[in-house]
């Protein structure tokens, strides 16, 4: 269990510092409404993903069973990309400056915006959906260990992130900056060991 309970965690982890639509949408909420009422936007994952992963297992599970492995060989090769990515923007100066041109203020505008995001389909697709797979069949628990260890901790990065932007007046562009060397690092852990599981499964 312990495995996909890092997976979960490890991902996720990721997921809430990485710069992403969502991300955006939060920093300019903040800005805009305060922190308090961009809160409930922490949640839209939990919402918006709901959709996304019955389609990806009903798909997945028509595939044979090898195809799976090399779905999640890809998926460690996704990873090992955005990783490379997070580490080439960490490489750039850091930012200044909020993009708050209008953003969406409530549950339902931040669902929409996730699911207008092609990160959740590509996630669920390469890496989370075969794992998924692969916990629920050696036990039910397992499969809902990785998901509450996903959502439960993509929902509390994301509160994190919200309330760390309106309660400090924004994290420094430095700090922020140095987020994303962190997901860089969290990000090519995963995808190594998803790579090595898909290839030699492991």
């Amino acid at each position: 269990m312990w495995e996909y309970l890092l997976l979960g965690w490890g991902f996720a982890s990721a997921a809430a510092i990485q710069p992403g639509p969502l991300q955006a949408f939060m920093l300019a909420s903040v800005a805009r409404v305060g922190w308090k009422r961009t809160l409930p936007a922490a949640l839209a994952p939990i919402v918006s993903d709901g959709p996304i992963i019955l389609g990806v297992i009903f798909l997945l599970g028509w595939l044979p069973e090898g195809w799976t492995n090399w779905l999640q060989a890809a998926g460690g090769v996704f990873l090992l990309y955005l990783a490379w990515m997070s580490f080439q923007q960490w490489r750039l100066p850091p930012e200044n400056g909020v993009d708050d041109d209008k953003p969406p203020r409530t549950l339902l505008q931040a669902v929409v915006v996730n699911l207008l995001n092609p990160s959740p389909y590509l996630a669920w697709s390469l890496v989370l959906g075969p794992a998924l797979l692969e916990a629920w069949g050696k036990s039910y628990a397992f499969g809902i260990a990785l998901l509450a260890a996903f959502y439960g901790t993509l929902t509390l990065g994301n509160a994190l992130v919200i309330v760390l932007f309106g309660t400090t007046q924004y994290l420094t562009p430095k700090a922020r900056h140095n987020l994303l060397l962190v997901s860089a690092v969290f990000l090519a852990g995963l995808g190594v060991f998803q790579l090595y599981k898909g290839l030699f499964g492991g």
